[in-house]
């Protein structure tokens, strides 16, 4: 029998290879998909999050945890699809026009996949219109936005309100360095997330 608590180990400590050698011996095995992917990954990452937001990791950390469950998740989700098994929800992420940092983004990305959303990555740089256009053809119940420079947070007022004009209905969440509650409630977003871990509660209590 597959070891899940093993492959939870794998994922917080980064080791790609034993993740990805559980997940197949697990899909082997006749494991259930859903059962790998909760009590294996996302058990995993949950860990990973929690130690995040207590300081007890770091960025470096978060990423290597992230791609040993990157890896695994390749292999794990056409089992997930074959099983029926539907995404968390569905999330359009981006950094803001003119804004071309990623690291945070990126984290965040990963995490909420490890939590079991189905995640859109946009890029760096996604103006207003892009952000309209793809939320129309991916039907996302959410969209993440991230601005690391003061001089480019205006670009997330500017997208949330040609979605608004667009009549999008989606749930809009931002985050970044510069960013404050204060400034996502002042342009209408639906949730602000200081950190990657937080982002995931956040994206979680938006889609329930």
């Amino acid at each position: 029998m597959a070891d899940l608590k093993a492959l939870a180990e794998a994922v917080i400590k980064g080791d790609q290879n034993t993740a990805v050698e559980i997940t197949k011996a697990a899909i082997d095995e006749g494991t259930a998909p859903k059962q790998v992917l909760d009590d294996g990954l996302i058990a995993g990452m949950d860990v990973v999050g929690a130690r995040f937001k207590k300081n007890e990791v770091y960025i470096p950390e978060v990423l290597i945890a992230a791609r040993a469950m990157k890896m695994a998740m390749e292999i794990l989700e056409p089992e997930l699809a074959k099983a029926g098994v539907e995404p968390v929800g569905k999330l359009l992420i981006g950094t803001v026009q003119g804004d071309l940092h990623d690291i945070g983004k990126n984290l965040v990305a990963m995490m909420l996949k490890g939590a079991g959303f189905d995640v859109i990555d946009l890029g760096v740089d996604v103006g207003p219109d892009k952000f309209v256009e793809q939320i129309k053809t991916s039907n996302a119940q959410l969209i993440g936005m991230s601005a690391l420079l003061t001089t480019t947070m205006p670009g997330m007022e500017k997208t949330i309100k040609a979605l608004k004009d667009a009549g999008v209905s989606a749930k809009v969440m931002i985050g970044g360095a510069p960013v404050t509650q204060d400034f996502a409630d002042k342009i209408g977003a639906d949730g602000y997330a200081p950190d990657a871990a937080s982002a995931v509660d956040i994206a979680k209590s938006l889609v329930a």
